[in-house]
């Protein structure tokens, strides 16, 4: 379990100092532009990444079991921040979804995304025997879900909201729930953020652009279009840092949401290639670091963080690429941003401190039988 939480803070590390570099890259045109200064992004970046890995680190010498006693006056308390976000975020884009604190704005849903995954895995683990109850179990767990999820829905933030509920429900299903149960929730989550998606015309708008295939040739396609354009160009083995076109205005934001176009311009397909393989080689150790883990919620908890990074990897790549609506969600490690790379950077070292922890391998007590009768 010790070379598992090498690997990860390892292969995290590589990620975090690509990211570095890409952005530099992506942000040198804007900055100069914005700012006179083309350092000015990267080195807001810089002091974002040193910090959230100051905290991997610290974090991965918290024993992750204290989680599960403090999870629930976190989530009460989480839960009045994203209602506050409501009345005190500004509104940018048609959604409130920052808070600002003076020296710094943060976005709520990324704090509640890793809260609610130690909040599910603590209830899991203490309603273990009555999982399968809807009443008494089940029920208690997904109202959570609702709270949370709705939440962040109205704020409205969309695309956060549907993941995070996705996050919840396959981790509910790990945890032992009934299909029966989670089918049901499924519907009723697709079924709200569907409405939501329909009610706010921004998201509306994306979902009929992304329908109409970007032929409309709009603004709500300019980043898709050039995304496409960018990864089109890139070749095998890329046009090399710092020699990419979208880098230099072309690419809306090219060191947000859209940064893997950018890697896929000037890393090539190979390099692209390598990036999707770092990601789910990560998710493939997080998966071995739960399987080796002695109790439940740490199984839980390493479950969640790594299926959730992942999801999030593959919903921005699929996004760049033109399979998905715009989500405004980053590439986690490598796009630049303040509060997803901080709770990221915390979700790693937790998912470490498992690995340390659990160092001695023992046989995985987890209790996921997909086949089993009393799972329907």
């Amino acid at each position: 379990m010790k070379k598992l939480a090498a690997t990860i803070f390892f292969e995290s590390t590589a990620l975090l100092l690509l990211g570095l570099i890409v952005v530099m890259s992506a942000s040198s045109a804007y900055s100069e532009f914005k700012f006179d200064s083309v350092y000015h992004l990267f080195n807001s970046h810089l002091f974002k990444v040193l910090f959230g890995f100051g905290l991997m680190v610290l974090f991965s010498f918290i024993p992750y079991e204290i989680y599960k006693d403090y999870s629930k006056p976190a989530i009460i308390l989480t839960t009045i921040i994203l209602f506050l976000t409501l009345f005190l975020a500004p509104t940018v884009k048609g959604a409130g979804r920052w808070i600002s604190l003076g020296l710094f704005t943060f976005q709520p849903a990324d704090v509640a995304r890793l809260i609610l995954v130690i909040h599910l895995a603590a209830l899991l683990e203490s309603k273990r025997n009555f999982i399968s109850d809807f009443k008494n179990g089940f029920i208690y767990l997904f109202i959570w879900v609702v709270i949370v999820c709705g939440l962040i829905l109205i704020q409205p933030n969309i695309s956060n909201a549907i993941l995070l509920a996705f996050i919840s429900i396959i981790l509910l299903y790990v945890g032992g729930a009934k299909l029966t149960h989670i089918i049901a929730s499924s519907f009723g989550c697709l079924l709200a953020g569907g409405t939501g998606a329909m009610i706010f015309s921004h998201s509306r708008e994306r979902i009929f652009a992304f329908i109409n295939n970007l032929s409309n040739g709009g603004d709500l396609n300019l980043q898709v279009k050039q995304a496409l354009l960018g990864l089109g160009s890139g070749g095998i083995f890329g046009v090399g840092i710092g020699h990419g076109k979208q880098s230099n205005l072309f690419l809306p934001e090219a060191y947000g949401d859209f940064i893997f176009a950018v890697m896929g311009e000037e890393l090539g397909f190979i390099g692209a290639i390598v990036i999707i393989s770092s990601f789910l080689a990560l998710f493939l150790v997080g998966i071995v670091i739960a399987k080796k883990t002695k109790d439940r919620f740490g199984q839980l908890l390493a479950f969640g963080i790594s299926f959730s990074i992942i999801l999030y990897a593959f919903i921005n790549i699929a996004v760049s690429t033109g399979l998905l609506p715009t989500t405004g969600l980053p590439l986690p490690f490598i796009s630049y941003g303040g509060t997803s790379m901080t709770f990221l950077c915390i979700s790693i070292g937790i998912l470490i401190n498992i690995a340390i922890s659990n160092s001695a391998d023992r046989k995985s007590n987890i209790e996921v039988v997909s086949n089993s009768n009393d799972r329907v």
